[in-house]
């Protein structure tokens, strides 16, 4: 059926730019990886060179795919599922960006974008540490990337879905009668923001904890190329700065939740007891932690072990979090989380995979 009035290339651009980030950053963390293993000085730039390309590339994708998901929504257009459950006729303007990251799939583009910007910034000063770091950056991105993947894979009678592509059509996410009409478009409307959501905090707060949530990922980073490397040391100077960064953005995104809990009364008073708020608070100690044994272990040389295991549990945790937030266990019990989305297995794969990885990493070392 030719259906009246759909626009289908912003959904085409839009897995393809999905696709070609998730394939950019596995070019990337390669290509680092090389540049770190290899001794021959002109297949190292080469190879550095390649790294920054695969991420740079990924980066552009990235930033293209969030203007276009931009663009399909300010636009209305409710072809598109994303569109239709977030976004309505009577929305006002300010409130676009909040209906970008109340879904699932806009906010795990947000937490991408912070980690894109920081990753330019790690690209340029980050020194000899480039390479280690930013191969365990592309390894951060590409597992949150799949979150937003949108493929299928079928292994016998069993078929594994792996991410949510924010780009698919209403029609192919709802079996309903009303796609029988070739002009369906003229009968519905979207669904709209929450309008508990429909409040300024909704603007500024998320993007600042995602800030934080990111900025608290670079302390791992470094970490993990420290002992990675063999070079317990030398990692904790040029981590320290990043760390007292992140418990900034990831405090003043933390306060920023419990003042509108404040000003939201149905989000029960000023720290009401929900995990999910909750969970935020936990990292960011760890990460306070973190930041006195990296002071000691700085001028001392002493609780270089300490600091890795705080830096990896902070990060560890948030991962952690964001299971609880958006695998839909809390469902019934916090105000905050997303309903169940059939990313569960991957969420739980993603945890895993980073603390064997942390633990690794630890007892090759000790």
């Amino acid at each position: 059926m030719q259906y009246i009035g759909e626009h289908l290339w912003p959904g085409i651009v839009g897995h393809l730019l999905i696709i070609l980030s998730f394939t950019a950053l596995l070019f990337a963390a390669y290509s680092y990886r090389n540049d770190h293993k290899l001794n021959d000085k002109s297949l190292k730039v080469s190879w550095k060179t390649l790294g920054r390309s695969g991420f740079i590339i990924h980066v552009v994708s990235i930033f293209s795919l969030i203007a276009i998901l931009f663009y399909i929504m300010i636009n209305q257009m409710y072809e598109y599922a994303y569109v239709f459950e977030h976004v309505s006729n009577d929305l006002p303007m300010r409130y676009i960006f909040s209906a970008f990251w109340e879904g699932q799939e806009g906010s795990f583009l947000l937490w991408m974008f912070w980690h894109a910007i920081l990753g330019l910034i790690l690209m340029s000063n980050a020194g000899k540490w480039e390479s280690p770091v930013m191969m365990f950056l592309a390894l951060v991105q590409l597992i949150i990337n799949s979150m937003i993947l949108g493929i299928h894979i079928e292994i016998g009678d069993f078929v594994y879905k792996i991410g949510s592509n924010p780009t698919l059509l209403l029609r192919d996410v709802f079996d309903a009668p009303i796609f029988q009409t070739a002009d369906y478009l003229s009968s519905i409307q979207g669904s709209g923001l929450n309008p508990l959501l429909q409040n300024y905090w909704m603007t500024i707060h998320p993007p600042t904890l995602f800030l934080g949530f990111a900025s608290c990922t670079i302390p791992f980073l470094f970490a993990a190329a420290g002992f990675y490397t063999g070079d317990h040391k030398n990692w904790l100077r040029p981590c320290l700065k990043w760390a007292l960064f992140s418990a900034g953005i990831f405090g003043l995104g933390i306060l920023m939740g419990g003042a509108w809990a404040y000003e939201a009364l149905t989000f029960g008073g000023y720290w009401a007891w929900d995990p999910v708020e909750n969970m935020s608070l936990v990292p960011w100690l760890i990460l306070i932690a973190g930041i006195h044994t990296n002071l000691v272990a700085q001028s001392t040389g002493r609780v270089i072990k300490s600091t890795y295991l705080y830096y990896c549990l902070a990060f560890i945790l948030v991962l952690y979090s964001t299971y609880l937030t958006r695998s839909g266990v809390l469902g019934d019990t916090s105000v905050h989380a997303f309903t169940e989305m059939g990313l569960e297995p991957q969420l739980i794969f993603m945890v895993v995979f980073f603390l064997i990885t942390a633990a690794w990493l630890f007892t090759r070392e000790y």
